[in-house]
């Protein structure tokens, strides 16, 4: 169970702040159901209640900044996304997205990010469902990195960059 001020994922939402745990009193809802009453980190002004018991599913704790740095140390040598079939690309990446896996998460980026640039390279252009899913993967790790390290948002892209460079390279 997670405590008041725990940072979580909680699905398409992204990282959130559990700020309450508490019963809900809307007619037709079992007023002794516990929910979780989650503040969606950068989405001021959201709210979102979720039920405890059926939270696991849902509901997964943030990294921590140890778990962020080694997640960033390994993204050289997590694999890209299998894809066998332009046709089902769509469902592929939902399913990476809802796993609600960073790890997933950098594998969606990194397979988009490739996919783009042999795109770019034949002259063609960027599909809107690489873009979309690239920026989905893209915000949902960037907030739970920027929250586990205490940097802004903004840098994440960046610093992750000049982790991956300081990497000793393998001979």
């Amino acid at each position: 169970m997670f405590e008041n001020g725990d940072y979580v994922i909680y699905g398409n939402n992204g990282i959130c702040r559990v700020q309450d745990i508490t019963t809900l009193s809307i007619p037709g809802v079992d007023k002794e159901r516990k929910y979780y009453l989650l503040k969606p980190v950068y989405a001021s002004g959201s709210t979102v209640y979720t039920p405890v018991d059926t939270a696991e599913t849902l509901l997964r704790p943030a990294l921590s900044k140890d778990e962020a740095d080694s997640l960033i140390r390994s993204i050289p040598d997590i694999p890209l996304i299998p894809i066998s079939d332009e046709k089902t690309l769509e469902k592929t990446y939902k399913e990476y997205m809802r796993s609600n896996s960073s790890k997933a998460w950098v594998q969606l980026i990194k397979t988009i990010y490739l996919r783009k640039e042999k795109r770019i390279m034949k002259g063609y252009k960027v599909t809107a469902l690489d873009s979309r899913y690239f920026s989905l993967a893209e915000t949902s790790l960037y907030g739970e990195l920027a929250v586990a390290l205490d940097k802004p948002r903004e840098e994440i892209k960046s610093y992750i960059a000049s982790c991956i460079d300081s990497l000793p390279s393998e001979v």
